[in-house]
């Protein structure tokens, strides 16, 4: 059972506005480097469409197409996401851009959802598709992994992807900021693959 602080309120509660406020506090600082592209939940599901068409039938190095089972439907779910393959392990972050930060910090998308009531998915990779179990990460030491293969991995699309999203000329230590906002502010995830399945 949690704690009680003396307000009244418990430190699961606590340790929830802390995270809140810290979202809150990255997503001031970032918004002003942001170009006016991902304003909310419904800028990023329309930007990951579009991205399906564009990569329907390979994607770019460091992205992916994650599959997951609609909670409510039980239907697949396609969706356009960074992925960062260490072997066996496929490294995802749900994104927080800084407008849905400020107004919601705590804003969790529909494929999280998804992968928290059956976490079996399959991702595609380039020409293959893999299956694999998804979940989120808490492990301090997995998470330090997590982070540098997210953070310090750079590809040649990652400059477009740069252009989209910051104001100015792209750049490899700008890249890498932003994938560090993205991981801080967001909620990274690990695909445990089983096996190639088509």
């Amino acid at each position: 059972m949690a704690e009680t602080p003396s307000d009244g309120s418990t430190s699961g509660d606590n340790a929830v506005s802390v995270r809140a406020a810290a979202i809150r506090a990255a997503a001031r600082s970032e918004a002003p480097k942001h170009g006016r592209l991902l304003e909310s939940a419904r800028d990023g599901r329309i930007l990951s469409a579009v991205m399906l068409r564009v990569f329907a039938v390979s994607t770019p190095p460091g992205h992916g197409v994650l599959t997951t089972t609609g909670r409510r439907s039980g239907k697949q779910r396609r969706n356009y996401v960074r992925a960062i393959r260490r072997q066996d392990k496929v490294y995802v972050v749900m994104l927080r851009p800084p407008a849905l930060a400020l107004e919601r910090p705590l804003a969790v998308s529909s494929w999280v959802w998804n992968i928290r009531s059956n976490p079996n998915v399959y991702v595609r990779l380039r020409r293959h598709t893999f299956a694999g179990v998804a979940r989120e990460i808490s492990d301090p030491f997995e998470l330090q992994q997590a982070r540098e293969a997210i953070c310090e991995t750079v590809h040649l699309i990652d400059y477009g992807e740069c252009r989209l999203h910051l104001r100015g000329r792209p750049s490899r230590s700008k890249i890498k900021d932003l994938h560090r906002y993205w991981f801080d502010t967001g909620i990274p995830l690990v695909i445990e693959l089983a096996e190639q399945a088509r």
